[in-house]
């Protein structure tokens, strides 16, 4: 049976919750009063992507759809912390993108082995043996966790491939590939043969190869999603070397200049940046051509007047092929490294929520202020930047937290905890 081919998949991911701290307070035989020992929340597990080299679908993800890190425990009496919650690793076949769905944000490009942190835990909170002070020696109160992130994320595979084959369905892509290479594609005689991409290695000689990728055959208007080419367009991305085939022997009632130039488009159209890379055009089926071979040398005078080095080769007889791959693996030498997309995802500012709907508790001259939007509002903000933080206070005024404390009774000097962040208070 088949294995489908899924190259983009749409998932949510969400980290687990900080345990709450503890309300408890020592108990010991002849101890009177022992005071506070309320114990911290864990932290909630992360949601983690890593390659799997042994992977190379998002088939996995094709069905579920929603992946829960596990959430912390929450803290105990003799200051015993509660247990961590346990991470969730998701793996994605190497060259897999990850997106932000709602914002279309790159979040991490997974070319290497290295794990990404895709959702991160929230942080626990404090038990009550944080909050004793001369004043306040029997604190009766504790801090929640934290929310973990919630979110969706897109996953796109683009695959990790030297040289990219690209041209009409039935071409002999497939056919050079399983030529030049140990890679097995479906080779017949009608269009779209190949359903998906094929990756083969080329061994050219003693430490020199590459890896090339048969592309489904493009069509005209495959950049607005004519045929199956659109679908997989975007795994020639990364390709830092086209290999163009034309069949030169126009055995399909086709014109070899008319194709090249066709297909040139579809890629113009996809991505002007893709069209511009360097880019071998090959005149295939060359045995077939027999005496009449002025297709094939009107194919060179147009290629060669653009630029572009001109092959001519049978990939059925194997007639130069050995030479194409040797010329590849040549300019490949001089072209840069495969391409690595950098993340672009700038995460938006939270807006802020109805002040009326945050939980504002007293505890003498402690005050506790809690809620969701506040939740979100910590997580966006860096603390150890001094910009960053007046644009959180000058949040806090504008959504008129301030306002309804001064209204419950606040007075200078006064702490404020919002989770596990504290200030004094000073109108």
């Amino acid at each position: 049976m088949a294995v489908s081919f899924v190259d983009k998949a749409t998932i949510r991911v969400v980290a687990g919750r900080g345990g709450d701290g503890a309300v408890a307070f020592h108990r010991e035989k002849y101890v009177a009063a022992g005071g506070p020992d309320g114990g911290d929340g864990g932290r909630g597990g992360d949601v983690i992507a890593l390659v799997d080299t042994h992977m190379s679908t998002l088939m996995d993800f094709r069905y579920k759809r929603k992946y829960v890190a596990g959430n912390g425990m929450n803290g105990q009496g003799k200051r015993c912390s509660g247990k961590d919650g346990e991470s969730l690793t998701i793996r994605v076949p190497q060259g897999t993108l990850i997106r932000d769905k709602a914002t279309g944000g790159i979040l991490h490009d997974m070319s290497d082995s290295e794990p990404f942190v895709v959702a991160r835990g929230g942080r626990g909170g404090w038990g009550n043996q944080h909050f004793a002070t001369p004043t306040r020696q029997v604190p009766r109160f504790a801090k929640p966790g934290l929310e973990g992130e919630d979110r969706e994320i897109v996953l796109e595979l683009k695959l990790l491939a030297d040289v990219g084959l690209v041209g009409f369905p039935n071409v002999g892509k497939s056919t050079l590939l399983s030529v030049v290479s140990k890679a097995h594609p479906k080779i017949a005689n009608y269009h779209f043969t190949t359903l998906f991409p094929n990756l083969g290695v080329v061994y050219v000689s003693e430490g020199v190869s590459f890896v090339m990728a048969d592309i489904p055959g493009l069509i005209e208007g495959a950049s607005e999603g004519a045929g199956l080419g659109h679908d997989f367009l975007r795994h020639v991305d990364r390709c830092r070397l086209l290999i163009h085939l034309v069949d030169a022997s126009g055995s399909e009632g086709r014109d070899p200049v008319e194709d090249f130039e066709t297909i040139n488009t579809e890629l113009r159209e996809y991505s002007p940046e893709l069209a511009s890379r360097p880019q071998l055009v090959v005149a295939n089926k060359c045995d077939l051509l027999g005496e009449d071979r002025a297709g094939a040398e009107r194919l060179r005078t147009h290629v060669e007047a653009l630029g572009y080095p001109f092959f001519t080769m049978s990939a059925v007889t194997h007639q130069g092929t050995q030479e194409l791959m040797r010329f590849a693996a040549a300019r490949l030498a001089e072209l840069p490294p495969i391409l690595r997309y950098e993340p672009d995802y700038v995460a938006p500012l939270p807006e802020p929520g109805n002040v009326d709907e945050l939980q504002i508790a007293r505890h003498g001259d402690y005050w506790t202020v809690e809620g969701p939007w506040l939740q979100k509002l910590l997580q966006s903000v860096n603390f150890g930047d001094y910009e960053s933080r007046m644009w959180f206070d000058r949040c806090l005024r504008s959504a008129g937290v301030f306002d309804r404390l001064e209204t419950l009774g606040v007075a200078d000097g006064d702490t404020i905890g919002i989770y596990d962040l504290e200030f004094e208070y000073q109108s």
